[in-house]
């Protein structure tokens, strides 16, 4: 994609939930690029850069809730939602501490349900739109990730509810990458990283895919978008 065929979305007011690294971090780059306003809700904003932040688990409603209104009043209201924040636990569902597994729904799902709960008065206010930040396991399950299938299965069909809600009044696009070059595998046990990392997308490529969502003419929405490496093996 050459630069003269980006999007862009001049005074566009976004809120990204972990927006402080990896595809988050990507996405607020890339409106930044296109002319809009991000605003980032991370548990480590230490990194954020060209945009306003807020030190926020989205684990927590009640912070969450908070922070989108505080993002909300900052911007003059809100034109999008992203919700890129998330984490995984691997392992058979006996290994991994109960604690561990119900973290990652609280994180995956939950706290996408919280930020979009938080900005949907302001989004039906402005006729925004959502993108919520699913997965290729949210397609295919495979073993020793139940957690995080169980996350993703359940964003995809809370977008997908979502839509049908609000037809008419926001936009929401359910965004179902596959794995991408971050940080997010960094903290895994070795049998649980990729084996080829060169079958991994670039960040950067994903958030155009984000951008173009957003960049949809009235009346029109992308209800799903599946972006992946071409080499991809966790799609079909």
């Amino acid at each position: 994609m050459t630069r003269t065929m980006l999007p862009t979305l001049p005074g566009i007011r976004v809120v990204v939930t972990g927006g402080g690294s990896g595809l988050g971090a990507a996405i607020v780059d890339a409106v930044l690029e296109a002319g809009g306003t991000p605003f980032v809700l991370d548990r480590d904003v230490r990194n954020v850069a060209g945009a306003k932040a807020i030190e926020v688990d989205v684990a927590d409603r009640a912070a969450v809730t908070a922070a989108v209104a505080q993002a909300a009043e900052a911007l003059g209201g809100l034109d999008a939602v992203v919700t890129a924040a998330g984490i995984d636990r691997c392992g058979k569902l006996e290994d991994v501490a109960a604690d561990e597994w119900e973290k990652v729904i609280f994180v995956n799902l939950l706290g996408t349900v919280s930020a979009v709960r938080a900005a949907l008065p302001f989004l039906k206010s402005s006729r925004g739109r959502v993108v919520t930040v699913a997965s290729t396991l949210a397609k295919r399950a495979l073993p020793e990730a139940s957690a995080y299938c169980a996350s993703k299965f359940g964003v995809l069909g809370f977008s997908q509810a979502l839509a049908a809600e609000t037809a008419g009044e926001i936009g929401v696009t359910t965004l179902i990458p596959g794995g991408m070059k971050t940080r997010f595998f960094d903290d895994r046990a070795e049998q649980y990283k990729p084996r080829d990392d060169s079958r991994l997308n670039d960040p950067a490529n994903v958030a155009q895919a984000v951008l173009f969502a957003l960049s949809q003419p009235a009346g029109c929405e992308i209800r799903e978008l599946l972006i992946c490496h071409a080499q991809e093996d966790s799609w079909p």
